[in-house]
């Protein structure tokens, strides 16, 4: 996928949560229809739902009973009032109130948009099992290892002219090697790359089941001579557990391809200044 800046991230947590919630079975309101009034002008039963649905998705999803929806119409009520003295104070030219309405209107419009995209675009079922079969494929190879540890150079090539004359790798492991797994024949059992020195990891890629190392690989533990047993894909969640999480992944994408196309699309011009950095702000007190 590719890279998203700060503020699509902001916009796509949420457009993707909004979608991911559960709607509601029951009619959308008419637009215009009335809730309450205040000083005569009316309040739309739709504005409200777009609260209460925004509340609801705030406190995780759990429902909003008949209780709770009067507290929050007196809530909705008392912003109005709180919206409408703003604006008789003049407030709506205040630079930052004026910036923060913008914002807000941009916010809205751009999420509708990329919901839009959505709906015009959807993902398929039929995309699903792949991206995930994909994303199983570049998990990284757990590698199955034996290795004899010795103290220097010299004796690990010793050990490996004796390999090479046929002795047997976990006898010989249990004879000469300095750490614990010698006891078990020098088995390390299942390993990532990231459980080990670079070297070491770097020597298990570069072999095949079956092979060994056919020069030292030093590491901060000292000189390995390494066989690799067998390799296998890391162990990953089944696909019904996380279907959802690659429907959610697979929205992100073409969002993220919308969002590019109409980048390439756009004569967009950055004014130098536009990536300075902001002064901390000024404590009160």
């Amino acid at each position: 996928m590719k890279r998203c800046n700060c503020a699509l991230l902001i916009l796509l947590t949420g457009l993707l949560g909004a979608c991911g919630q559960a709607q509601s079975p029951s009619p959308q309101p008419a637009v215009g229809e009335g809730i309450a009034t205040v000083d005569g002008k009316p309040i739309s039963k739709s504005a409200f739902e777009t609260y209460v649905a925004n509340i609801d998705r705030q406190n995780g999803g759990r429902g909003i009973d008949a209780e709770q929806r009067a507290q929050l119409l007196d809530q909705f009520i008392g912003l109005h009032l709180a919206a409408a003295a703003g604006e008789k104070k003049g407030l709506t030219k205040d630079l930052t109130v004026a910036d923060e309405l913008s914002y807000a209107r941009t916010n809205v419009l751009a999420q509708a948009a990329m919901q839009k995209y959505l709906e015009d675009h959807p993902v398929k079922d039929e995309e699903l099992k792949p991206a995930y079969d994909a994303g199983v494929s570049k998990l990284p190879v757990q590698y199955h290892a034996r290795h004899i540890l010795v103290a220097d150079e010299k004796a690990a090539n010793d050990t490996i002219k004796q390999l090479g004359e046929g002795a047997d790798f976990a006898k010989l492991a249990k004879k000469k090697s300095v750490d614990s797994s010698k006891d078990a024949g020098g088995d390390l059992g299942w390993m990532a790359s990231e459980d080990v020195a670079k070297p070491f990891a770097d020597a298990l890629a570069a072999l095949k089941p079956g092979e060994m190392t056919q020069a030292p690989v030093q590491t901060q533990f000292g000189w390995h001579v390494i066989r690799l047993e067998e390799t296998r894909p890391q162990d990953a969640a089944p696909f019904e557990e996380v279907k959802d999480k690659v429907l959610l992944m697979l929205k992100r994408e073409r969002v993220q391809t919308y969002m590019d196309d109409l980048r390439k699309q756009a004569k967009i011009e950055k004014n130098d200044k536009a990536g300075a950095a902001l002064p901390p702000p000024v404590s009160p007190h």
